[in-house]
Order: structure tokens, then C-alpha cells, then sequence
């Protein structure tokens, strides 16, 4: 039992012994001097940032934010004014005019096609390339009158030939066509109605001035000079010729001095009165003539709108019903989606026509497209209300730099004088796909400008320094210090450049300095 005792004894102690020297550790561990406390704040020495040297292929592009637009927006308006109204002008077009049917934004218009109506009048598209710039009617001649009767003929009226003459059958094919859309072709306007009945009564005034001096030149002793056949709408007569057989005669008779005087006299004043009889009839006639040779059916200016291209695309519209057409009236666009981009200068210098262009929707669908214009050519027209497309201008670049040495001259033709200037970009898209519908979406918009040979060394362009020497140079960490290698720059793309040293001194795995 005693010697049970001792070991127990034994053990607590050498326990204890333990326990005390751990705890002393412990302490120890945790307790610090001033001097080491200070030691272990303090930073550690500076170096050089480093990165490794990559072998790999490089793929630069352009990458920036489009907006999807239609493509060729033309502003929208009316050349004069439509059909009759209730106060009408003497030129038969109205003084009031009203929209009574508006245009709708966004609707197709095709050939033939009713854009809106102005007094109850249908305002129609027809396709051509001379702009409506006058009413056009019977007698009129021109290019636009022969571009009506061939859109005519493409609707199915038949104008009686192409002959850039407004005439019978094209009067006719212009009622035709109206009918058919529902309405009455342009008629004479009142005032022209009564200027008809003017001219009319002319000549009628003139025919029965003629008369008069003629049958009083007949009933006259002395022979009256012949007058010749005088136009009117009832034929008209011819001056009598009639010889004097009364006691007045002329100075073939033989009669004395003073009667030959007298006979002379009348016979002069006759001749002149029966002469300026004739000339009034014939300018009646002219005018009557004239005046008949545009009397009848008309397209007044502002019934018809040309466009070089159908169909189109009301895009927007300014006026509704109860406003005065006057000015613009919308904008129409084609059907086809275009994306209006900008660019920086120095990255349009790497851009050409007919370049391949991934774009990409917001939900990440992928459509594609081609350089279609870069610069002014590529500006989308701002219409007169000021709601032309603008392109987002927001980009972001990864694409070669000044390094590259490439596209040298390019901004000048782009954006002028000034390289580093914004350039408007245009985007055409055949076969939109899923961007079909979103017009007035952004679009991520990526150009491929060029691939490396394969696969080349690769830094980081904050690697790369220029000496004073002009030099491109990048520092390789050796040991505790660096030393500097020449390199010549080639491609570059997402923040790497490709580089190719002068002899040996750069291999893959190399620790390029990016900083200090």
C-alpha cells in the first residue's frame, strides 16, 4: 500500500510539472516586446509587380454599344395643299385644311396606299424618284406626269400610254383610281367653273362684235375689206366683200374731189374697226383654248406623296386629326434594321467596309451583321422635329492601339481632322433574327480586326515601356534585380500585346515588371 502511495504521489507531481510548463508556453507565446511588436506593423520591402510571360493566340476587336434603328429615315410631308375646301382659292385649292384621318406610327404603306386623309381628301403613296411639287391636270407635261402614269399603270389603270402628257386617258385612270380607293377624283373647282363661263361669254361678245362690223360694213356703199374666216365655238362668219352700188362711190366712179375724200375716210375706219373686231375674237379664242387645255380631272400637290422606295414605315408622326398639315408631318423609314454606332477615332482607323459584325442582344442572342458606312456617310438624317436616332456613344475598346502600327490615314477620311474624334458608325443586319422587333434596343456590337500568327508571346500592355531611343522594352525580373529586353509590338486585344524580343532574352514563364 505504501508503495501504491508513492507512485500516485509520484505522478501528480510530475503532472503538475506539465501543466506549469504549458501554461508558462503559452504565456510566453503571447507576451511580445515593444520591439517586436513594432517589427511585425511595419511593411514589408517594397519590389517589383511581376506577371508571367503567355504564349498563346491573340483575336483583336473593336467592341462598343449600338442602338437598332430602321434603316433610311426621310422626313415626311405634304408639297401643297389637298382638294377643294370650303373656302376655295382661285387656283381650286382650299384655304382650310384639316386632318381628318391621321397618319398611324408604325402601320406598312404600300403602293397605292391611303397615308391619311385632309378635308375628308386621301392623301396616297406612290413610288418614284421626282417629289410631288405641283398639281398636275390636263395639258401639263414633265417627268412627274410621266411617273404618274407609270405608277398608274402598275396599280392597274391604264393611262393610255407613258408619254409624260397629262391627256384623256390619264384623267381617266386618275378617276379610275380614285373610285377604286373610294373617293371622287379632283373635279373643277368652283372659281375654275366660272372662269370657264367667263371665257366662254368672251367669245361670244367678241363673235357678235365681229357681226356687227361686218353686216354694217355690208350695208355701207363702199366695199368693205375682207375680214377672213373668225375662230368661235359656233363657227363664225367671214367678212363680206359687198361692192357699192349706190349713189356713193370710190374714186374709180369718177365723182368729184370731196365725195372721193369722204368715201376714202369711211372706208379706212371700217377696215380698222372690222380688223380690231377680229383680233378680239381670236385672243377670246386663245384664252378660252388655253384655259380648256387644263380644265378638268387633276391630282391637286398635296393628294399624292413620291417616295423612291415602297414600302415604307411610318416611324413617327407628328400631327393628329384636327391639326393643320402644314410642315413635317412624321418620318418614314424602310423595313430594314440598321445599328448606329460610334466609335473612337483611333479605333474607326481599323475599320473598312463590308467588315463582319457580331452583335449581341441585351438577353444574349447573337445576330450578325457587316460594316455598311463609317463617318458621314453613316450619320443617320435628323428629321425637323429633332427626333432623329442618336447611337449610344458609349464605348469600350479592345482592339490594337497606337502600337500596332496599323490603319494609318484611316480617321482622317472618317472624322476629319481631328484623329481622336467620335466617328458614326452604320451596321447593316440582313437577317436581324432575334433582333427582329426591338428596335430602339441596345446592342453589344464586336468587330474582329485581326488574329495573331498562331500562337505568340503575350504581356500585359502595362509591361511594355518606351526608352528614349524610341525603343518598345520590357523589364524581366532576374534574381533580386531586372534587366531590360527590346521587343518589337505586335497585335493586341483584351489588355495583352503580342511581343517579340530582339535574340533570346524573353521566353514563356519569364516574370514581366508591371509596376513597382
Amino acid at each position: 500500500m505504501n508503495r501504491l502511495s508513492t507512485r500516485k504521489q509520484l505522478g501528480a507531481v510530475i503532472g503538475a510539472v506539465v501543466l506549469v510548463g504549458a501554461g508558462g508556453w503559452v504565456a510566453g507565446s503571447q507576451v511580445h516586446s515593444p520591439a517586436d511588436a513594432a517589427a511585425a506593423r511595419s511593411a514589408p520591402k517594397a519590389g517589383p509587380v511581376t506577371v508571367a510571360v503567355q504564349r498563346q493566340s491573340l483575336t483583336a476587336t473593336v467592341v462598343t454599344t449600338g442602338s437598332v434603328e430602321f434603316d433610311s429615315p426621310e422626313p415626311l410631308s405634304l408639297a401643297g395643299a389637298v382638294g377643294t375646301g370650303t373656302a376655295a382659292t382661285a387656283g381650286g385649292e382650299g384655304a382650310e385644311q384639316r386632318v381628318t384621318k391621321a397618319p398611324v406610327s408604325g402601320a406598312e404603306v404600300k403602293e397605292g396606299d391611303v397615308l391619311m386623309t385632309v378635308n375628308g381628301r386621301p392623301v396616297l403613296a406612290l413610288q418614284g424618284t421626282v417629289p410631288m411639287y405641283r398639281a398636275m391636270g390636263p395639258g401639263m407635261t414633265g417627268d412627274d406626269v410621266k411617273q404618274l402614269q407609270k405608277a398608274l399603270v402598275r396599280l392597274g389603270f391604264e393611262p393610255g400610254g407613258v408619254t409624260g402628257t397629262f391627256g384623256q386617258g390619264t384623267a381617266a385612270a386618275v378617276t379610275g383610281w380614285y373610285t377604286h380607293k373610294g373617293y371622287q377624283a379632283q373635279q373643277p373647282s368652283p372659281d375654275e367653273q366660272q372662269q370657264l363661263g367667263t371665257l366662254q361669254q368672251s367669245v361670244s361678245s367678241a363673235q357678235e362684235a365681229l357681226l356687227t362690223t361686218t353686216a354694217a360694213g355690208a350695208g355701207s356703199t363702199h366695199p368693205a375689206p375682207k375680214t377672213g374666216t373668225a375662230r368661235s365655238t359656233d363657227g363664225g362668219t367671214d367678212g363680206s366683200t359687198g361692192s357699192g352700188t349706190g349713189s356713193g362711190t370710190d374714186s374709180s366712179t369718177g365723182s368729184g374731189a370731196a365725195g372721193s375724200t369722204d368715201s376714202s375716210t369711211d372706208k379706212k375706219v371700217r377696215g380698222i374697226q372690222l380688223k380690231s373686231a377680229q383680233k378680239s375674237l381670236e385672243m377670246a379664242n386663245d384664252a378660252l383654248s388655253t384655259f380648256q387645255a387644263s380644265y378638268g380631272t387633276k391630282v391637286p400637290a398635296g393628294e399624292a406623296v413620291f417616295f423612291p422606295k415602297l414600302p415604307v414605315r411610318l416611324d413617327k408622326v407628328t400631327v393628329k386629326t384636327g391639326d393643320v398639315p402644314s410642315g413635317q408631318i412624321g418620318t418614314v423609314t424602310s423595313s430594314d434594321l440598321v445599328v448606329q454606332a460610334v466609335v473612337p477615332g483611333s479605333d474607326a482607323e481599323l475599320l473598312r467596309k463590308g467588315m463582319a459584325v457580331d452583335l449581341t442582344t441585351n438577353g444574349g442572342e447573337k445576330a450578325h451583321g457587316t460594316v455598311a458606312a463609317l463617318g458621314a456617310d453613316a450619320a443617320a438624317p435628323t428629321p425637323q422635329d429633332g427626333g432623329g436616332q442618336e447611337a449610344s456613344a458609349g464605348t469600350a475598346t479592345e482592339g490594337a492601339g497606337s502600337e500596332t502600327g496599323e490603319g494609318d490615314g484611316g480617321a482622317a477620311d472618317a472624322s476629319g481632322s481631328n484623329p481622336g474624334a467620335p466617328v458614326q458608325l452604320r451596321i447593316s443586319v440582313p437577317d436581324p433574327g432575334p433582333m427582329a422587333g426591338q428596335a430602339g434596343a441596345s446592342v453589344k456590337v464586336t468587330i474582329k480586326i485581326g488574329d495573331s500568327d498562331g500562337k505568340v508571346l503575350t504581356v500585359p500592355l502595362a509591361a511594355v515601356r518606351t526608352s528614349a531611343d524610341g525603343k518598345a522594352r520590357v523589364q524581366v525580373l532576374r534574381g533580386t534585380g531586372v534587366r531590360d529586353v527590346r521587343v518589337t509590338v505586335g497585335l493586341s486585344a483584351s489588355g495583352l500585346v503580342e511581343v517579340k524580343p530582339d535574340g533570346a532574352g524573353l521566353k514563356q514563364g519569364d516574370a514581366v515588371v508591371v509596376g513597382k
